[in-house]
């Protein structure tokens, strides 16, 4: 399966197996297996190791603790088209670890910003100090 023009994985590393779709159905609901679930472990696979510690750190729910991605695809009726889904949505997933995170560029708040951040924190204390109640000696 190509990622990239530089970049693909083997069909071999990649696990599918049909279910059952979950959903309201007609009489074909419980006979026909034609949601796809995909298995791929990213630990195991032929991935660069930078491609793969990405993928890792990706903060997506798909990817589980041991490092596998699951995929489940069941919007259609056809297992072909469930299946062509979940190879795509993983082929996306892969693409967004090739791309490489621009770096951060430290910077500083500016003197009128802190004035004004101040000015507001000020404002808030006054208007807070107003709700105490009032204590008569």
């Amino acid at each position: 399966m190509k990622i990239t023009e530089n970049l693909s994985i083997k069909e071999s590393e990649i696990d599918i197996q049909a279910i059952r779709a979950s959903g309201p159905g007609g009489q074909k609901v419980n006979k026909t297996a034609s949601a796809v679930q995909l298995f791929f472990d990213i630990k195991s696979s032929s991935l660069p190791e930078i491609y793969k510690e990405r993928l890792l750190n990706l903060n997506d729910q798909r990817i589980t603790r041991d490092g596998v991605i699951v995929i489940r695809a069941e919007r259609s009726r056809s297992q072909a088209k469930n299946k062509k889904e979940a190879l795509s949505r993983l082929q996306q997933l892969i693409q967004k670890a090739t791309v490489e995170p621009e770096t951060r560029k430290p910077t500083r708040p500016s003197r009128s910003s802190r004035q004004r951040r101040l000015a507001e924190k000020a404002r808030k204390s006054r208007i807070k100090e107003m709700r105490k109640p009032v204590h008569q000696e």
